[in-house]
């Protein structure tokens, strides 16, 4: 890939890292983001592998090296391994992670890893059976955690797991968490929940601000490590005597968009120039063939030269983010 064009905002930050959705199809019902159930609203038109590798092969052009395969759930689509191939087979792209619920993990990640898949990323928000089906609505726990205990036969970059920050977890504590780390490789990650427009009861019940769990490992003796140039927005915390790390994804804290480096594209071809903004970039009209590649690039630069400096989630103005399952993991 070329060196000379290169995506980058009014504001100089530099875009490394793509997420990508490829369904919005999502088969648990959390609690904080689907309770529910998913429901089909509009034509399930997504794109085919295709037109995801032409999408890839763009953002690749432009200094986009790191992709990760989200939804929705993932695994819903029956050629998710064609996928992870096409998009590994990129030149440019190093890292292909996933992030999923686990409910198919154990049976595919083998082949997902034979494919091309580096980094992976698994939603477990409890760590024993009755809330987890409390929480997602399927009696998965056991399946959850033996597809991770099989990702970890791999030598995968990074296995991490997601869990959503809530009043209930503070209740419960960070001691189970920090003792399920400390013998595995893995980083645990809490997510503060994000308002959207769908979960405001929701919200004002569980939010917490991620600033207690930083307390409670800043307290506990865990301190945070330098953040890589493709890394997400988690600031990860290391303890000595923890095989494991702790990670924190505090969308409230002042900054938080500041060292912004991702941009996402929906399952259907609609680029966001931020999660919690409005509308969005179509730019599936240029993948339906080989070619134009400098369309694409002067298409995608155009549109975050208008990339605002940060989202409005402080004066809960979430954009038109509906759900949780629209943020992609």
């Amino acid at each position: 890939m070329g060196d000379a064009i290169k995506a980058t905002d009014s504001y100089g930050r530099r875009f490394h890292y793509l997420r990508l959705s490829v369904t919005e199809v999502c088969n648990f019902r959390c609690t904080y983001c689907l309770p529910n159930g998913w429901k089909k609203s509009s034509p399930m038109n997504y794109m085919d592998t295709q037109e995801i590798r032409r999408l890839v092969f763009g953002f690749a052009s432009m200094g986009l090296a790191k992709v990760r395969l989200t939804g929705g759930e993932p695994a819903v689509r029956k050629d998710l391994t064609s996928i992870i191939e096409a998009v590994s087979d990129i030149d440019g792209v190093n890292k292909v992670a996933m992030t999923t619920n686990g409910y198919n993990l154990n049976r595919y990640v083998d082949d997902w890893v034979s494919a091309g898949l580096s980094h992976l990323n698994i939603s477990i928000d409890a760590l024993n059976r009755e809330t987890f089906l409390k929480i997602t609505g399927h009696d998965r726990f056991e399946d959850v955690m033996a597809g991770l205990g099989r990702a970890l036969e791999h030598d995968l970059g990074a296995v991490k797991v997601n869990a959503v920050l809530l009043r209930d977890s503070v209740e419960d504590g960070f001691k189970g968490w920090s003792d399920f780390v400390r013998n595995r490789p893995v980083t645990v990650r809490f997510i503060e929940l994000m308002r959207t427009l769908d979960n405001a009861e929701f919200f004002a019940d569980q939010h917490v601000s991620g600033e207690v769990l930083r307390g409670w490992l800043t307290q506990n003796g865990w301190a945070p490590k330098m953040r890589g140039i493709d890394d997400g927005p988690a600031i990860e915390f290391v303890h000595p005597d923890y095989v494991g790390r702790i990670g924190l994804i505090a969308p409230y804290s002042k900054g938080f968009c500041d060292s912004c480096n991702r941009l996402r594209v929906s399952a259907k071809g609609n680029m966001k120039l931020c999660l919690f903004g409005n509308g969005g970039l179509d730019l599936r009209d240029l993948l339906q063939s080989d070619g134009g590649l400098e369309e694409f690039q002067a298409r995608v630069l155009g549109s975050l030269q208008s990339k605002n400096a940060g989202h409005r989630l402080s004066a809960s103005n979430p954009g038109d983010t509906m759900n949780l399952a629209q943020t992609g993991g």
